[in-house]
């Protein structure tokens, strides 16, 4: 499949639904805390986008070929859960970490973000995890501009996390999104400079990556969706959709509540 570029109306429709993501993030944010269930934080989050936002929850009963239709409308990945876990009777501890990641469709497009949340006080391990991961986000997104390459941003990527001693998962990778939930091109969050599709204004994608502490090996769970590490490490996980100008990039999954880029960001080797 070819890769979309973006017009104009296109992109302003994106901006709408990237802003109504980030923003089921700043509602359920004060709900996440010990005690409560992950099916608890699913089921505020449903409420909200479907009575206030008037969203449709994009997760709920997706059904990629050779997967079972997803059964919740977020996805709430807890220690070490990679990505995809589904919410229900877990209740959340004082030390745990998690990731809700939450994909809204308005007007027919797409919005899809992700941030991970400390819950009571975690450990410094674990602090760490998430904000390398941060980081690492936030230094993909700075390869972001026409002329570049899908490449340059996993390059970036991995060689943050691996110098502090973390692994890329690398069977799940960012992707395209419009008014499909994924489209071409993929952003593997590892790679090379200068490898890959060339960006251009117009795309559209995500840059997600899941940094674990240990191995970056993973494994699915029988419930045919839910990816944790092999090794039992903690994953952590944070996402943003963007945009490719004619100049550089805009994050399009922004709100009030949004985490701020982290300053300063190291330089790229």
């Amino acid at each position: 499949m070819p890769i979309i570029l973006k017009s104009a109306s296109e992109i302003a429709a994106m901006r709408v639904a990237g802003r109504l993501a980030s923003e089921v993030l700043d509602y359920i944010t004060p709900f996440v805390r010990a005690g409560v269930t992950t099916g608890e934080i699913d089921r505020l989050c449903h409420e909200y986008m479907v009575e206030v936002q008037k969203t449709v929850p994009a997760p709920l009963n997706y059904a990629p070929p050779g997967y079972r239709p997803y059964p919740r409308s977020i996805c709430t990945s807890v220690n070490h859960q990679v990505c995809h876990g589904i919410p229900g009777e877990r209740v959340l501890k004082s030390g745990d970490i998690m990731n809700i990641d939450i994909t809204v469709i308005k007007d027919g497009f797409h919005g899809d973000t992700s941030r991970m949340f400390m819950i009571g006080e975690p450990s410094v391990a674990a602090r760490r995890l998430c904000q390398v991961t941060f980081e690492c986000m936030w230094i993909g997104i700075d390869q972001v501009r026409p002329g570049a390459t899908i490449g340059d941003i996993g390059h970036a990527i991995q060689r943050h996390a691996e110098a502090h001693g973390y692994s890329v998962v690398r069977e799940f990778c960012g992707h395209g999104i419009g008014r499909r939930f994924h489209e071409e091109p993929q952003v593997l969050h590892y790679g090379q400079p200068g490898v890959g599709e060339r960006l251009a204004p117009g795309m559209i994608f995500t840059i997600e990556p899941m940094i674990n502490a240990g191995k970056r090996e993973v494994r699915e769970m029988a419930d045919g969706w839910t990816i944790v590490t092999k090794d039992h490490s903690l994953s952590a996980q944070w996402e943003h959709t963007v945009l490719v100008t004619d100049s550089g990039h805009e994050v399009l999954t922004v709100s009030a509540g949004t985490p701020a880029r982290p300053e300063p960001l190291p330089a790229v080797a």
